[in-house]
């Protein structure tokens, strides 16, 4: 295939400062979760990306000293050199595929405890860390800002030396010391940085001037800034204090890198924003600057990439988020292979990923965050060591998954579904409030399957014991899914709630089947994630008077690791969604809830016609523990194995449904269990001697 000339422009040389990006990708500055905690695995992750046609690569923050420490979060280091030789490694990695790479240094003031160093905070007012801690920052005297100058300096020098093309002043996400001096509710000083905005600019001036000092004849520097906090006059905006800003350092770098602030601002996810959404706040940017633009927008559309370019929005497509579902995202492009495209679906599990300090991952890309530790590559895939046919039994995301890798390692592969529909979980989902890309899953799965010529798919095939057994596979793949439990138990209740045997009683899956309850109704949410919210979302839709109760603090509590928090919060209470927190649900009969107080276990009562339970929900497992129970007869049918993928495995998430199809899929001939994955052990120096 050949690319579409539409797409020509994406593929221009653009000059920044000294040196060239090959085209017009440029992946963003973005965290993972492993930071300068296993260099080697950050290596290859970024290496992947350069490998896919990204012309510029960038690192995630940086910390540039001790006072600037994030733990528990995993970003990176340069405090000193000691530090370099871990960085160089990904700037090898990234240079073997002629990209440019690009290093996010910043301190990060007054947004961080410095948990594991114990240094104050640094800030230019007295003020607390911006996350909820007992922990405030001393405002900087004039000697502690000459300090930060020097070590900001001394870090980009190390990034020189360290091989990076690029090197950021970071004054964005409400995250660094630059944007805290640029903000007038956080700068109250007094002196030449604090006041008029001209001065509260100075900080970030002199950064830049100390850094093109410093690098700038063989490395470009780049500035990222956020030009909207999205809180009115009281923050920076886009058409106030961000427009002059960059009016006065309008030539100053080499590249302006713009988005908004905060992170949560940033990266919002596909239930709240649309691709292309930040084209609002930062379209003025070009209009003041000669020098190159870069932006983001969660963008996965050639034509919307090209449409920034040609309408002179951007310089740039600037890619986070879809560079991580799809690393190989410009060669596609490249190679008239718009088609193979894995879409990102604005979900945010990769943000969790930062919040839990572990390795990054996608609901779309199941070998994100794998490529060292497990050899993992987005594209390629081991040919099959053994011969045999596979017969994938669920066509939801973890059996999709499972049919398509098989298939790419070149087995005969049979993919059975007793709907009409494939898709499973993700099918019935993404037809709730906001969840439409979520579809996506399925969308490129099954278009991707539709062009092998070793897949058979089957709709609306009941799959029993018998079936498979006279089938003829030799590997056997179970992937029917879970149900919602009706009964209540979750994390709060381990026994059934009394009264939740009724008719009056729904699930998620009665909702998603079309099955809507009485009002007014109440929503026992006790699961914490996305499912509480979308299902009073199509209540209100409906017209029901909707209150939700969860025994956590706040509504769809572990969304604080997916940035939608907040937003799920202000929808809700938008659309009238009562929202009633710290209780738990203890019973119901005749109309009447029984609740129980978290915080008092005083009991009381709530009317509701109705109640949906979201608590847990248990495997459809009778088909594989039924063929687990004719080992016998296993053995005669010829299957060498048998297994469960996914949430008939252990129901989780989206994205860990199809990391499970995937990587069943890769070890289907291994000899043994599979191996301890690698690990980054720190290294010992210092001889030791066992004793007996």
């Amino acid at each position: 295939m050949t690319r579409d000339p539409r797409f020509d422009i994406l593929f221009e040389p653009v000059r920044i400062g000294p040196v060239v990006a090959k085209n017009r990708f440029y992946q963003t500055p973005h965290c993972n979760g492993m930071g300068w905690t296993q260099p080697e695995a950050l290596a290859a992750l970024r290496g992947v990306k350069a490998e896919g046609g990204w012309a510029v690569v960038c690192t995630e923050e940086v910390e540039i000293h001790p006072t600037s420490d994030c733990e528990p979060f995993h970003e990176g280091r340069l405090w000193d050199d000691d530090d370099i030789p871990a960085l160089a490694r990904m700037v090898e990695a990234v240079h073997a595929h002629d990209a440019l790479a690009a290093i996010e240094i910043m301190h990060h003031g007054a947004s961080c405890a410095n948990w594991g160093t114990r240094e104050a905070p640094l800030a230019p007012s007295h003020r607390p860390i911006i996350y909820y801690a007992p922990v405030q920052a001393r405002a900087m005297d004039k000697s502690d800002i000459r300090a930060l100058r020097r070590w900001h300096r001394d870090a980009a020098i190390r990034a020189r030396r360290a091989g990076f093309d690029i090197v950021y002043v970071y004054a964005t996400q409400d995250l660094s010391i630059a944007m805290h001096f640029l903000q007038a509710r956080k700068n109250v000083r007094t002196d030449e940085y604090g006041g008029c905005l001209e001065n509260r600019v100075r900080l970030l001036r002199e950064i830049i001037e100390d850094t093109k000092d410093a690098v700038g004849d063989r490395c470009a520097v780049a500035v990222r800034l956020g030009v909207d906090e999205l809180i009115g006059p009281s923050g920076i905006t886009h058409d106030g204090e961000a427009h002059d800003i960059v009016a006065m350092l309008a030539e100053l770098p080499d590249l302006w890198d713009v988005n908004l602030s905060t992170w949560a601002n940033d990266s919002q996810t596909s239930r709240f924003s649309r691709e292309g959404f930040q084209e609002h706040y930062t379209s003025f940017v070009k209009r003041l600057t000669t020098k190159p633009v870069v932006g983001v927008g969660r963008f996965t559309s050639p034509d919307s990439m090209v449409s920034q370019i040609r309408r002179g929005i951007l310089d740039f497509v600037g890619a986070a988020r879809p560079s991580i579902a799809d690393p190989f995202l410009p060669v596609k492009i490249q190679e008239g292979r718009i088609d193979d495209i894995r879409e990102c679906i604005g979900c945010n599990i990769c943000v969790s990923s930062d919040y839990t300090s572990t390795n990054l991952r996608c609901t779309q890309n199941p070998t994100m965050g794998e490529e060292w530790r497990r050899g993992w590559h987005p594209e390629r895939i081991p040919k099959k060591g053994s011969d045999g046919s596979v017969l994938v039994i669920g066509a939801g995301p973890a059996g999709l998954e499972a049919a398509l890798a098989a298939a790419r390692r070149g087995y005969e592969v049979h993919l059975a579904e007793a709907g009409s529909e494939l898709g499973g979980r993700v099918e019935r989902e993404s037809s709730l409030p906001g969840l439409a890309e979520w579809r996506r899953v399925r969308d490129w799965r099954v278009g991707q399957l539709t062009k092998l010529a070793n897949v058979r798919i089957y709709r609306e095939s009941l799959i029993e014991p018998d079936h498979v057994l006279g089938f003829g596979a030799t590997h056997v793949i179970i992937a029917t899914g879970a149900t919602w439990r009706s009964d209540g138990v979750g994390r709060e209740n381990g026994a059934a709630v009394r009264g939740f045997d009724g008719a009056d009683i729904f699930t998620p899956d009665h909702i998603m089947s079309g099955r809507m309850p009485a009002g007014p109704v109440l929503i026992f949410d006790d699961d914490h994630y996305y499912m509480g919210g979308v299902i009073a979302e199509r209540c209100r839709e409906a017209g029901l008077p909707t209150t939700l109760v969860t025994p956590a603090a706040i509504v769809s509590a572990w969304t604080t690791n997916t940035l939608e928090a907040l937003p799920i919060a202000r929808r809700l209470a938008g659309l009238g969604v009562e929202i009633v927190p710290y209780t738990n649900v203890v019973g119901f009969s005749a109309s009447s809830v029984l609740l129980q107080s978290s915080l008092t276990g005083a009991i009381s009562s709530r009317q509701a016609a109705s109640v949906i339970t979201v608590t847990a929900r248990l495997p459809v497992e009778e088909l594989f523990l039924a063929l687990e129970s004719r080992g016998e007869d296993l053995g005669k049918a010829g299957i060498a194995s048998l297994a469960r993928v996914g949430d008939c495995f252990a129901p989780s998430t989206i994205q860990q449904a199809v990391y499970s199809g995937h990587k069943h899929a890769r070890g289907l001939d291994a000899a043994g269990p599979e191996e301890l994955r690698k690990r980054e052990l720190p290294s010992m120096e210092a001889r030791w001697t066992h004793v007996a």
